[in-house]
């Protein structure tokens, strides 16, 4: 289960001739956050910045741009309409993958810089064109019926590497000669392909890896057969379509996986012995620089253990360089760095609590914590090796804001490198030498710059100024900035909010708490999103919104996460009640029209709070929501709530039904009826037992929608159904 949640607006300067915010304006083109580049990248040879952009007139469809830092000229570099015009016809696996991605749009959505610089990949329409610098137009390298995936270059661009039903290929860029490297791929079997809870749940998109020197590839081997097979009902407008497909509920059988390294010119695999329980997670898999050794990190089925495995290429001999243990969950990360000396590697642990950084040498011989404190790391953006840096994101001056920091090889001291409050998320060039920033805050639409290393500002990418011209400009009079503050937990932990007040407050309001309450997700932070437009028209409704981050969000710290383990469902409601009972205390809340709204994680939270707070929330809306978590994938579920072969209770416990006879409220119920993550059964077998309890409630399902529920008549259909509701119930 990904993140579904969206910081809020905030807000901003003021000018004359302001505009009501509509849902319908909210949703059209072009865009309100305004322009801001996105896939940002500076190309290897540190000369420009390439980046996607949405259309003036579609901002979900993507072009490639390029800033040439010398010149200082943007320009496009391919109209996604030049290449490919009708719509995409996308497969079921990329379908598939551009949800577990939370990819959406059409047009240039990817692309990839050769290592030297010197050339461009990008799939577009299921198909590859490639793009050699200088030249005057894009090389298509594959135009075939079959729909491609994972399209990558291998990394001294001598070849093009893509899945086609199931088995891996590669492609001779020169020659324009094809090879199809496995050959048993299809029905169970699937090689060099993630699993759907890799995919879903690890973050994990690929089942394959070159080795630097384009001699090998690291890459799966699949077996779905394990898998239980469920079908389900994908209920569409004019059609019901009846899925069949494997899908891992917690306490069932996983994949089995196989890890292999194959030679690319023999073509011949030799396997990896992974261990005798093959009830594992392959969670990760890196080559060291100069290819000699392969790693991979080998995870226990309940999450407990995690080991940092290497593999030598010549005899396939084996050790564990890192072991991480914890008497509740491991979360897995991306920050596992090998410097160029091929003597040491930095690697992150929450061993101490919290997220920090740890030096290595290459035989896993811990030589040193680089960073320490109770804060944590986001991840390692860069590291320079010659000055002996490592730059890297994370919280150490408040968990409100990501900022770029810097620290030594030899630890000490840590220097904080971007220097305005907010939300920074980096790109920094190969060398380490320049980086591009994306920034925010929650006054401040996506803003775009060029930095050196050291912090200073070179250029403007996109400022992205709320001018005269920029499409939020009108709405600005109206705009409502929110307040951020803390409150305490019933054990005394520091829990932040975050406040929107309408201007008018001359008479009790009502409120909307806007929640996720998941873990691995974080929605009290000063930065920027787009569902906060939909906020600020609630707010000029009249309607407080409120947002509260409980114990088991991140970015807080691992003690801050596992009060969750084994009892979801619980301290979270118990935190956004100490929320309610704050907002209690204000002169201009009314105690008495409080409505709570939530998506997925955020849609279980709704009916958590509805059921088991019924005297603090008067109306709720869940959007796809869990409500039995036996009905859930195994990796996500079982990471929090353990097996439920050996702990039933806890899964009854953390169960919607128990609590759904002390319904008091108001409520809404909504969900995709295509979803593949959240099943449709989960709201299904909800609606049948209230309506077993004669509890009256509200239904609006949508044919063919996901998880995320996407499209732009759609998401203004959506968001009038929740507001009226509210309206209805709340009375603004």
């Amino acid at each position: 289960m990904k993140k579904y949640f969206i910081c809020m607006l905030a807000g901003l300067s003021f000018s004359a001739g302001a505009e009501k915010l509509s849902i319908e304006r909210i949703m059209a083109s072009p865009a309100l956050d305004g322009k801001a580049p996105r896939e940002l990248q500076v190309a290897p040879d540190g000369k420009r910045v390439t980046f996607i952009q949405g259309k003036q007139n579609d901002y979900e469809r993507y072009d490639l741009w390029e800033y040439h830092i010398e010149s200082g000229e943007t320009r496009l570099l391919f109209d996604a309409d030049d290449l490919h015009s009708g719509d995409e016809q996308l497969s079921d696996e990329e379908k598939a993958r551009r949800e577990r991605m939370r990819v959406y749009g059409s047009g240039i959505l990817s692309y990839q810089w050769s290592q030297d610089g010197t050339a461009l990949l990008f799939p577009l329409g299921g198909d590859a064109y490639y793009y050699k610098l200088g030249d005057k137009k894009a090389r298509q390298l594959l135009d075939t019926p079959e729909f491609e995936t994972d399209v990558k270059l291998s990394p001294k661009g001598n070849y093009l590497s893509f899945i086609r039903n199931q088995n891996l290929f590669i492609l001779d860029i020169a020659s324009g000669e094809e090879r199809q490297l496995t050959q048993e791929g299809g029905g169970n079997i699937k090689f060099a392909m993630a699993e759907f809870v890799a995919q879903e749940e690890m973050s994990r998109m690929t089942g394959y890896w070159w080795s630097p020197d384009e001699s090998h590839i690291a890459l799966t081997r699949v077996d779905e057969s394990p898998v239980l097979e469920i079908t389900r009902s994908e209920i569409y407008a004019d059609e019901i379509k009846t899925i069949t497909q494997r899908y891992p509920k917690a306490g069932t059988p996983n994949v089995l996986i196989d890890l292999g390294i194959m030679s690319v010119q023999s073509g011949k695999t030799r396997w990896l012995d992974l261990g005798e329980n093959k009830d594992i997670y392959l969670a990760r898999v890196a080559w060291n620089n100069d290819g000699s050794m392969l790693t991979y990190q080998w995870q226990s089925r309940n999450q407990q253990q995690l080991e940092l495995r290497a593999v030598s290429v010549k005899d396939m001999t084996q050790s564990i360089l890192v072991k991480e243990n914890s008497p509740t969950w491991i979360n897995l990360h991306d920050d596992l760095v090998f410097l160029k000396d091929n003597k040491h590697f930095i690697w992150a642990s929450e061993r101490d609590g919290y997220k920090h950084l740890y030096l290595y040498q290459l035989d896993g011989t811990l030589q040193k914590q680089l960073t320490a404190g109770s804060w944590i790391v986001d991840s390692i953006e860069a590291v320079d090796n010659t000055r002996r840096l490592v730059y890297f994101s994370g919280r150490k001056d408040t968990p409100l804001e990501r900022h770029l920091y810097a620290v030594s090889f030899d630890g000490g001291e840590i220097d904080r490198i971007s220097s305005r409050s907010g939300m920074h998320g980096v790109s920094f060039s190969k060398d380490a030498s320049v980086y591009v920033d994306r920034f925010s805050t929650a006054n401040t639409p996506p803003q775009v710059s060029l930095h050196s290393a050291d912090g200073s500002m070179l250029t403007w990418l996109e400022q992205n100024a709320i001018d005269d011209a920029h499409p939020l400009h009108k709405y600005q009079d109206e705009w409502v900035a929110p307040t951020f503050g803390s409150i305490k937990a019933d054990d005394g932990t520091d829990l932040y909010y975050r406040l929107y007040t309408p201007m008018d407050i001359s008479s009790k309001r009502p409120v909307i708490v806007y929640l996720y309450g998941g873990p691995g997700a974080q929605m009290v932070t000063n930065g920027w999103g787009r569902r906060g437009l939909l906020v600020q028209h609630w707010v000029s409704k009249g309607y407080v919104v409120f947002t509260l981050d409980n114990r088991g969000s991140e970015a807080r710290g691992k003690a801050f996460e596992d009060p969750l383990y084994q009892k979801m469902g619980h301290v979270e409601v118990d935190d956004q009640v100490a929320g309610v009972k704050f907002l209690r205390t204000l002169p201009y809340v009314d105690a008495q029209r409080i409505g709570v709204y939530g998506h997925s994680y955020g849609g279980y939270m709704a009916l958590m709070t509805m059921f088991r707070a019924n005297e603090y929330f008067q109306a709720g809306v869940a959007g796809a929501p869990v409500t039995d978590w036996r009905l859930y994938d195994t990796h996500y579920t079982e990471r929090y709530m353990g097996n439920p072969n050996e702990v039933d209770k806890a899964y009854t416990d953390a169960s919607v039904f128990p609590y759904a006879k002390d319904l008091k409220g108001d409520l809404l119920i909504y969900h995709g009826m295509a979803d593949d993550n959240v099943l449709f059964t989960h709201s299904t077998k909800l609606y049948k037992h209230l309506q077993d309890l004669a509890l009256p409630f509200e239904v609006m399902d949508y044919p063919g929608k996901k998880h995320s529920i996407r499209g732009k008549q759609t998401g203004i259909h959506l968001y009038h159904t929740i507001t009226n509701f509210f309206d209805r119930h709340l009375q603004p």
